[in-house]
Parts: C-alpha cells; structure tokens; sequence
C-alpha cells in the first residue's frame, strides 16, 4: 500500500477506509474500544502495583488490531504473531546486511513468520466462512479476491494485512504513552480534561448507563485538541518518503522525475512560525477560533503527479 500509486492505491485506500467510516464507528468500533479499554485492561491495571505503559498498550492495540482485522486471538492461538512482528520491528530501520544473525535478518524473519501466520489465518477462514457473525476485513479482502476481475491478489491482500496491524499497534501505543505522560505533566490539562468527562457523565438521561454514545464521542472537543497536540509535539513518523513520477516546480525549484522527497513533519510541527512556543504542551492552541487555527486552514497546498499533498502533512500527521 505504501509504494501503490494511482487507481491502485485508490482501490487500497477506500478498502481500507471501509474499517473507519463513521457508520462503522457508530455500531462497532467505538463500543468494541470502549469494552477493551475501560472493562478489560483498565479494570486489570487498578489491580496492579505498577504497569510499564508503553509495552502494555502496545500489547492492547495489538490484540485488538489483529481481533478486528482478521479475528486472531493471541490467548486462544498457538503461534506467537506478536514475536514475529516484535522481529519485524527491530531491524526495519536497520543497515540491509542480509546475514544470520543481522538486524536485518531478523527482520526479514520475522516478517515471514508473521505473513506465514496471517496465510494460515486466510486459509482457515476460506476453509470455514463465518456464517451469522459480523464480518471482519479478513472477509472483506477475501470477498474482494473472489470478484471477477479484481485487483487484489493473495500476496497484496497478505501485505495489506501485515502493514494494518502493524500500523494498529506500534505507532498508537506510542502516542497514548505521550498522552498520558503529557497529561500528568499538565494539572490544568488534566482538570480541563476531567471536567469535560464528568459533565458528558451528569448530562445523561440515563444515569445507569454504561456504554459511551456516539453524540458523546463527538462532544468531547477538549479531548480532541489533547490528541491533536499529542501527535503534533510527538511527531510518530518522523519522516515520510515519496519518489517523483515526473518533473515536479515548486516555488522556483524543479524536483527531478525520480528523485526520492523526504517529508519531515516534525520541521512543520516544531516551526515557531506555524506554532507560537511550539516546544509547549498546549491542547488550547488548536480551538478553531484561534488566530493559530485559522493559520493551519490557510496553509498553501502543493500537490504531487501522484495525488500526495504536502498540506494535508503539516496540518494533521
């Protein structure tokens, strides 16, 4: 998905936007987080002495990443997919030495390993389709390979699957371990935060009520600023990398066909000019009514020949 281009990658991303849209929010995600979070591993860290934060979210966003995308259960399976991907993970910025031992081998390894998994996961699932269940994107991919004519094939639908889950766990647990470090850091953050929960908490009709509702979701505003602020001050992927399909002028500059343009958002994000005391933790900073929150709307756009924008990086990644 990361090297798609055109038509290809449309295809991929409207697929993979399937998961996300909002009616999918409303009657599944959101329900299916809040169960996770609150009555599962929440109740459990209460009863501990201490948690080392950023493996247990990450060990969290795994198990429900790979749950919701192809119905695998690390507690019910014999096979370590979560070794696998720790591999993967390891060396994939490491120098490309293919030898035993290397950085690099491990992993190459452990991405095979974790792509051998997956397989066998599709396989069982062709072997026996769900039948009266809710459908994962396992279902979905497979449905997409069963069309005539279709763009997907066994090996993209397999490396859909790996980068997914992937990008489900190890960028997120990183930025909610920001959050909650930045959090502590900020008493009047954290008071922001809790009078916002605790008046969604008073101004239900129904005070038995235990589920988040989707009108409450959307009304925690303040909260979305705090995660605005969490990706923009974490800065997860501090680089992105596009190669140019042809001569590109930006600015009086031409951008040769197939050079590779790295995209650094942190020289956005840490920009005293687009952030006022950009090295600040402040969620107040991005309320839409602010001098700065018009500034991010007025960022000038400059598109690539394969649809990628440079604005859409400095306002959101």
């Amino acid at each position: 998905m990361l090297f798609a281009e055109g038509s290809l990658h449309r295809y991929l991303r409207n697929l993979v936007m399937s998961l996300v849209v909002n009616e999918s929010l409303k009657v599944k995600l959101l329900p299916d987080v809040e169960k996770m979070m609150i009555c599962k591993h929440l109740n459990y860290w209460c009863g501990q002495a201490s948690v080392e934060l950023q493996e247990t979210l990450a060990k969290m966003e795994f198990s429900f990443g790979t749950k919701m995308l192809f119905g695998h259960s690390e507690s019910k399976s014999s096979k370590n997919l979560r070794q696998a991907y720790a591999d993967f993970l390891y060396g994939l910025l490491s120098f490309p030495l293919n030898i035993p031992g290397t950085a690099y081998w491990k992993c190459l390894q452990g991405r095979k390993r974790a792509l051998e998994i997956i397989k066998s996961i599709m396989e069982e699932r062709r072997a026996s389709p769900k039948k009266n269940q809710e459908k994962d994107f396992l279902d979905l991919v497979i449905e997409e390979m069963k069309k005539n004519g279709s763009l997907m094939t066994e090996a993209m639908a397999l490396d859909l699957l790996l980068i997914l889950a992937f990008a489900a766990f190890e960028t997120t647990s990183t930025a909610l371990t920001l959050a909650v470090k930045n959090v502590g850091e900020h008493p009047q953050v954290l008071e922001e935060l809790t009078k916002e929960h605790e008046a969604i908490l008073r101004n239900r009709e129904n005070k038995d009520q235990s589920r988040i509702t989707w009108q409450e979701y959307k009304s925690m505003t303040f909260t979305q600023m705090v995660i605005n602020e969490t990706v923009r001050l974490g800065n997860i992927v501090p680089g992105i990398f596009r190669k140019v399909l042809k001569d590109v002028e930006i600015k009086g500059y031409t951008i040769p066909a197939g050079w590779i343009v790295m995209v650094c958002p942190p020289a956005v994000h840490m920009n005293p000019k687009q952030y006022d005391d950009p090295f600040t933790f402040n969620p107040w900073r991005w309320q839409v009514e602010s001098d700065q929150g018009r500034r991010y709307q007025q960022t000038p756009a400059v598109t690539f020949p394969n649809g990628f924008h440079i604005q859409i990086l400095e306002k959101n990644i």
